[in-house]
């Protein structure tokens, strides 16, 4: 009963979110897919109550709120760029992010700060309020500042807010994650258990008093000016060259110029086509484009039209990911672009940038694939091209033996790099869980590795630029189910020992029963009542189920 409490208030406190019940302009959820999720409240999973609240909430909004759908952590369990948008911000897309959160799998690690950095972008393809609701219940573990971020995009000048709900974060957690909200604006909101979302929700959303309002300030004289519009600016990519048409903002930002001849601060942020009347007065305009960046220095009087022409010097570049020359545009690749002046930037998927002339490194990454190029531009250079990154697609799949694959099972697979190193081993590339676990690899040989309880197999395989290969991995292994009634333990050696008369040992649990998959062979089971220990003994045959029952 409890639970479904919770449930409900977690659901009250996301409608009473102005941002995503009434939202104005467009909104992405962006919800924690992290393994941290599988914790529990009252003996349910953080995730299910997530969903089912998410699910609750849906079904209230306005059938014309534009929202969307971001993940992060749901695809691998070690992956600082496992970012996804599930859902594209949109009227009407309530049943879909449903959907993708049942879905989602909970598996990785928390890159808050790039997936609210990702919302940010793409909520910022329009001139419309843009507002952000992530729901966490764990803090950054993948280098991002929040705090840092907040700032960031509240200095832009866009009309952007943050909200931030900790679910069962705490103090001291909440502390490094609420900064996100309280600097954008935005409510930090902590769902710790029932006593503290009640009063949550009572003194930041329900009971928070309406402000005063504060009389309307009387009406200054209206400037002395005699035109309507002072200020209109133009941008050139190049000399004689304006910018291509294409959905990529131009930033004005003007800031006061300081007496000593600094810069001062923001007095307001325009986009692309500006024809504004500006107070007069001297000012420095900071034009962005892109990575793209220039400082001119201007005097806006009431009688005159200032109309700068600002020449960015700077070039496009538009790169699409793929694994082969002739393979299908990847949406997931990752495209970094660095150079010795201090740019660093990353987009996923096909990407677009405006950069200053200059040289630059270019890094594409799909898994553990990636090719590094080197580019030169130069002033008004406007690139497409494919990035081929060089990868192939490996699909692993486990079986018992031939014929009988683990389908319900969460064993570990292992990419090993072929080369032995000088020791004998191989180096661990990377590792998933589970049935037809997918890699994006280097086209070169590897091994695949499966473990599953006592059961490991290894297979050699070569992956080519491109193309998909399916590795199946036989472990040659049946499976063990023990019951010992009433036992603390139970222990499991192989029955052959060695010449030192030491028995290898397969498995140990706390527990009363344990099912675990063996190779084939002779066991010797051991369970432990108190100080009392009874033994028995199993034969594996691969591919069957052998159950024991310990005295």
């Amino acid at each position: 009963m409890r639970l479904l409490t919770l449930l409900r208030s977690l659901a009250l406190m996301l409608v009473c979110l102005p941002t995503l019940a009434h939202a104005d302009g467009r909104t992405i959820i962006v919800l924690d897919g992290s393994g941290s999720m599988w914790g529990q409240i009252d003996g349910k999973p953080k995730l299910e109550i997530a969903r089912e609240a998410l699910a609750e909430v849906l079904k209230t909004i306005p059938a014309d709120t534009e929202l969307g759908l971001i993940a992060y952590g749901h695809r691998s369990k070690g992956a600082c760029d496992d970012i996804e948008t599930l859902v594209a911000p949109a009227a009407g897309t309530a049943p879909a992010i449903a959907s993708a959160a049942d879905k989602m799998q909970f598996l990785g690690k928390t890159p808050l700060t790039e997936a609210v950095r990702r919302a940010a972008s793409e909520l910022r393809s329009t001139e419309e309020k843009a507002t952000v609701v992530l729901i966490t219940d764990g803090i950054e573990t993948c280098e991002g500042d929040p705090c840092a971020l907040a700032r960031e995009l509240e200095a832009s000048g866009v009309d952007f807010t943050a909200h931030v709900v900790g679910f069962g974060l705490t103090k001291d957690e909440g502390r490094q994650v609420a900064c996100l909200a309280e600097d954008t604006g935005g409510q930090y909101i902590t769902a710790d258990d029932l006593d503290s979302l009640t009063l949550a929700l009572q003194t930041t959303v329900i009971s928070a008093p309406e402000p005063t309002p504060e009389p309307e300030p009387a009406p200054e004289p209206a400037p002395p000016a005699k035109l309507d519009i002072n200020f209109a600016p133009t941008l050139l990519l190049a000399p004689g060259m304006a910018k291509p048409e294409d959905n990529t903002d131009i930033a004005w930002e003007l800031h006061a110029k300081n007496a000593d001849g600094s810069t001062g601060a923001r007095f307001t942020t325009e986009y692309n086509t500006v024809k504004s009347f500006i107070e007069p007065g001297d000012y420095r305009l900071i034009t962005k484009l892109g990575e793209a960046v220039v400082e001119t220095d201007l005097t806006l009087t009431a009688d005159a039209l200032a109309a700068p022409e600002i020449v960015m010097n700077a070039a496009r570049v538009i790169l699409h990911p793929k694994p082969s020359a002739d393979g299908a545009e990847s949406t997931d690749a990752a495209v970094k672009i660095t150079s010795n002046a201090g740019i660093d930037t990353t987009n996923y998927g096909p990407s677009r940038f405006y950069l200053p002339a200059g040289d630059y490194t270019i890094t594409g990454t799909m898994g553990q694939a990636s090719v590094t190029e080197t580019l030169s531009l130069k002033p008004g250079d406007l690139i497409e091209r494919d990035l081929i990154i060089g990868s192939g697609l490996a699909v692993v799949d486990a079986y018992y033996i031939e014929g009988v694959q683990l389908e319900n099972t969460q064993h570990s697979v292992e990419i090993l790099a072929a080369k032995q190193a000088l020791d004998g081993s191989h180096d661990r590339l990377t590792t998933s869980y589970g049935p037809a676990a997918k890699f994006e690899l280097s086209p070169g040989d590897y091994i695949a590795k499966v473990t599953e309880g006592g059961a490991v197999a290894e297979v050699p395989f070569t992956v080519k630029a491109g193309e998909r290969v399916n590795v199946s991995v036989i472990l040659e292994a049946g499976v063990l189910a023990v019951t010992a009634a009433g036992a603390n333990s139970i222990e499991i050696f192989k029955a052959k020992a060695d010449l030192n008369g030491f028995r290898t040992q397969m498995s140990f649990d706390y527990a009363e029963e344990t099912t675990i998959a063996l190779p084939e062979g002779d066991y010797l089971i051991e369970a432990m009542r108190g100080d009392a220990k009874t033994e028995a003994t199993a034969k594996v045959t691969k591919g069957e189920r052998t159950e024991v029952s310990v005295p």
